[in-house]
């Protein structure tokens, strides 16, 4: 999976926004402005964050030794993937699923209304 299938499947989302708040190099995705995925566009090997239950988060760094704590982030509710092909792309979808929906279920009730 590169850059572009992510993008395009998060854009897919119901109120997905895409930025640079923190520079031209990570590429920020929000729902009603709270981020759920930032991507790193300046390493050699594509990475990117993403929000998850902390004992999720747990059980794929357990799993998959190219899911790492969240770099820069809260390590306890968010986790760094390095695409190093060692992921299957259904599972890196439900990674990304995981944190839209995660993002939207701490958005006030009425935010949330037909986003789920």
């Amino acid at each position: 999976m590169d850059i572009e299938t992510i993008r395009e499947y998060c854009l897919k989302k119901k109120e997905v926004e895409e930025g640079f708040p923190f520079g031209d190099t990570v590429l920020v995705f929000k729902v009603k402005g709270k981020m759920f995925l930032l991507a790193s566009l300046d390493t050699p090997v594509l990475q990117f964050n993403v929000k998850c239950d902390p004992e999720k988060a747990i059980e794929w760094r357990e799993q998959y030794h190219a899911v790492q704590p969240g770099y820069h982030m809260n390590k306890k509710m968010w986790n760094t993937v390095i695409m190093d092909n060692s992921i299957p792309s259904r599972t890196i979808r439900q990674m990304i699923d995981d944190s839209y929906e995660l993002v939207v279920r701490s958005l006030p009730k009425k935010a949330q209304k037909g986003l789920l």
